[in-house]
């Protein structure tokens, strides 16, 4: 191989970017000395810059560029081309694109990359040297379509887990954290009732209702010696609070008070994770935590929970309707009474949950 020089695009969300940990630890094992670069959006960097097999991290976020853009077009042109340099500064030898348009793949060719290699979704991507045609994710996980990228140059693919090492400085912070809260001795669970950031106001398709969350927490309580913490970002601070509300026992609400690598680590150190389809449920896999997670619309064979060598660690919960899964090639069918999610009983994931801590 003389490749040494990879970069790899994708400004996706949380789980797309935690689904090319194996792409990366692949790279590695074909290539030790490899050197790594990864463009991502500025919510995701955080997670690479922790991955020590990532050398650089450059950010692309759309919306930022959108923003400058409408202030300045000189403005937005010599941001561009600031991003253009990096990019070629880095001389690297190829470039693995996952954005599945025709943008990044040209804007590799401008910054002098030679082989950008790439999914091809609805032949959007002309400017790619090697392509991997897609139609959608159908039948296998995303990461089994990423580690495909690697295949189309030659590399050596083997099963690798999905795992990020946590900082010992944040698993201290999180030790610290929790023992403020009053978690000292006993082990603890944590919910994430949201999720499904990525689908806009589409992500309630993704959601358990939160009524059968707060039974489900009691239920937790009364039966396990395990406390509970609620955990979200910023805008799911409702929802917990609604969660909260209709729980009677003791739990403590952590939505909205940790960045991506304190939640991180607050997870290495749950005995479990329960959770929805979803970033959160990845970064739980990232972390090395045992999980129960609730599916929907989503099949849970495409975007369930991938560890790379065994799934006894996860639990997917799914209801029994025929009609599901009915996300299919990037697109959901219509359906407005969220039947698949909002029929997912109790007692199920109560039975995941005590498979996993039995």
């Amino acid at each position: 191989m003389s490749h040494k020089r990879f970069l790899i695009i994708n400004s996706y969300g949380i789980g797309d970017v935690l689904f090319t940990i194996p792409m990366i630890k692949n790279i590695k094992a074909n290539v030790p000395d490899a050197f790594i670069g990864y463009v991502a959006n500025r919510r995701t960097a955080p997670l690479l810059q922790n991955i020590p097999a990532v050398d650089e991290v450059t950010i692309y976020d759309r919306d930022e560029f959108k923003a400058v853009s409408d202030r300045s077009k000189s403005e937005y042109w010599q941001l561009l081309c600031k991003t253009r340099n990096e990019i070629h500064d880095a001389h690297y030898d190829v470039c693995f694109d996952l954005s599945m348009t025709g943008y990044a793949s040209f804007y590799c060719l401008l910054a002098g990359i030679k082989e950008r290699v790439g999914l091809n979704y609805k032949n959007r991507s002309p400017f790619l040297t090697k392509k991997v045609f897609l139609r959608g994710f159908e039948g296998r996980h995303v990461v089994e379509y990423y580690l495909d990228l690697l295949r189309a140059i030659g590399l050596n693919v083997e099963l690798r887990p999905m795992e990020i090492a946590i900082p010992a400085d944040k698993k201290a912070w999180a030790k610290d954290f929790m023992s403020k809260a009053g978690f000292t001795s006993e082990k603890f669970i944590s919910v994430f009732p949201g999720g499904g950031e990525s689908w806009g106001n589409d992500a309630k398709f993704k959601r358990w209702p939160a009524a059968k969350y707060a039974e489900l927490i009691s239920k937790i309580t009364e039966d396990f010696n395990a406390g509970i913490i609620l955990m979200g970002n910023q805008k799911e601070e409702s929802l917990c609070k609604e969660i909260q509300s209709l729980v009677k026992y003791r739990l403590f609400n952590a939505c909205g008070q940790t960045d991506l690598m304190q939640t991180m680590a607050i997870l290495n150190q749950s005995v479990l994770a329960v959770v929805n389809d979803g970033g959160p449920l990845h970064m739980a896999v990232a972390a090395g935590t045992k999980t129960v997670s609730v599916f929907g619309p989503v099949d849970e064979k495409v975007y369930g929970p991938y560890s790379g060598v065994s799934q006894g660690q996860h639990r997917v919960v799914t209801s029994s309707i025929a009609c599901r899964p009915c996300y299919r090639n990037f697109r959901r069918a219509a359906c407005g009474h969220i039947s698949c999610i909002k029929d997912v009983e109790v007692q199920k994931v109560l039975s995941a949950v005590q498979d996993l801590l039995m």
